[in-house]
């Protein structure tokens, strides 16, 4: 009969149980079968018992690992599902506090490095008219002092300003290192909105030498201020525009840029905003648009900060340097112009500044909803971080008990075939 069962060409069947969570675990395998066969040819009835006893014993711990595996899957998939929730909140917080200005740091400018005190428009226009052989000064004079002459009024159909005049900030501190990432020759850069508006401003006769005769160094020479040196043009016609997604229910139009992340899924350390979002515009300039519809922030601006990160202190800019791509600032006046380009040694102050909002015009419309929904997001992230630090412990004890599980099965099959040596032999 024992000859009979095994020779009967039957394949062994084979268990295999893969368990899920463990990258590293081989496959469990238990040949039933030929425990079973062993049981019934060469062991008398008591052994036929604990066969059957070690095949049940080997599929409760089967059953029991599988279970444990299932648990960690499960868990392991909460917790991304949590850390998901938790960037989204996160990042809408982000947007939420560069919308209110709650940047602030307790970072403030030396009062040896500080000659200027920055308030509103006023100020940043005096600091302009100041450069008095620069195109902004000139610009900036005529449009004071003579708006209403005919060769200004053409001009002023396609110049939209200073690039210092065009934004402001909510923070003293902010404008100082922004105006600074910039530099003075880009802060005094006149912007137009098309090619016609920037040959207005200098033109050439036909030997290519400029004609003073005309544009700006007309105008200039008409105020007894003649222009000397290069300057700069922005033309907005010929930027490439931002092309992603904004901020939601955002007057502003703040442009929604993909945050930084460390490997684990979560913003680095004292990361604040992108500098691009934090310029407030004017309610007349946000209305400027591009013959292709284009605003000033996903052209201008977006072209002169791109994705240039804003982080609290230097140590928290240079410990996230891998994910900085277009440069960085800190409140503390660290600067990184561009990957592997640092601003060092003392910092010069810059006088031509953008202005910074004062009190409640600096406020949007809808500044105390937008404060209450920030407080209701910071508490919903703080359960998220709760609920997320539960699971990882559940997780732990989950991991624990497989690895328990694990060798209590490691050791029944050595058991089980120290058992079988005995009873083939």
């Amino acid at each position: 009969m024992s000859t009979s069962q095994s020779d009967n060409g039957n394949q062994p069947s084979v268990n295999t149980t893969e368990l899920p969570g463990q990258d590293s675990l081989a496959l469990v395998v238990v040949n039933q079968n030929e425990v079973s066969a062993n049981a019934n040819s060469r062991v008398p009835s008591g052994g036929v018992l604990q066969s059957h006893l070690l095949i049940n014993s080997s599929k409760r711990l089967q059953d029991d690992l599988l279970s444990l595996g299932l648990k960690i899957k499960q868990h392991e998939d909460k917790i991304k599902s949590l850390m998901a929730q938790r960037n989204i909140l996160h990042d809408s917080i982000l947007d939420k506090r560069v919308i209110l200005g709650k940047y602030h740091s307790s970072f403030a400018p030396n009062a040896e490095d500080s000659g200027l005190s920055n308030g509103g428009e006023e100020e940043t226009t005096e600091q302009i008219l100041k450069q008095d052989k620069s195109a902004a000064g000139i610009w900036c004079q005529l449009k004071n002092s003579h708006g209403t002459q005919a060769p200004i009024l053409a001009l002023s159909e396609d110049v939209i300003g200073i690039v210092a005049t065009l934004g402001k900030v909510n923070d003293e501190n902010l404008s100082r290192l922004l105006s600074e990432y910039l530099g003075v020759e880009i802060m005094l850069a006149i912007v137009c909105q098309t090619q016609e508006g920037r040959m207005a401003l200098e033109t050439y006769d036909r030997e290519g030498n400029i004609d003073k005769s005309a544009g700006l160094h007309a105008l200039g020479s008409s105020i007894g201020r003649i222009l000397n040196g290069t300057f700069l043009i922005i033309c907005l016609e010929d930027l490439r525009p931002y092309s992603g997604d904004f901020v939601a229910d955002d007057l502003q139009r703040r442009l929604d840029l993909f945050q930084p992340r460390l490997p684990s899924g979560e913003c680095p350390p004292g990361f604040l905003g992108f500098a691009v979002n934090m310029i407030n515009i004017e309610t007349n300039h946000l209305v400027c648009l591009t013959p292709n519809g284009h605003g000033l922030r996903e052209t201008l601006f977006y072209h002169l900060f791109s994705q240039t990160q804003v982080y609290r202190t230097r140590v928290d800019m240079l410990c996230a340097r891998p994910l900085i791509s277009d440069g960085a600032i800190s409140l503390d006046g660290g600067i990184i112009r561009g990957p592997g380009v640092y601003s060092l040694g003392k910092r010069e102050d810059v006088d031509v500044r953008f202005p910074v909002t004062s009190g409640a015009s600096g406020r949007p419309t809808n500044y105390d909803e937008i404060g209450n929904q920030t407080g209701d997001l910071t508490w919903k992230r703080q359960k998220l971080q709760a609920d997320l630090q539960r699971e990882r412990q559940m997780l732990d004890h989950a991991k624990l008990n497989f690895e328990r599980k694990k060798q209590e099965f490691l050791m029944f099959l050595a058991q089980s075939s120290s058992y079988a040596s005995r009873v083939n032999a």
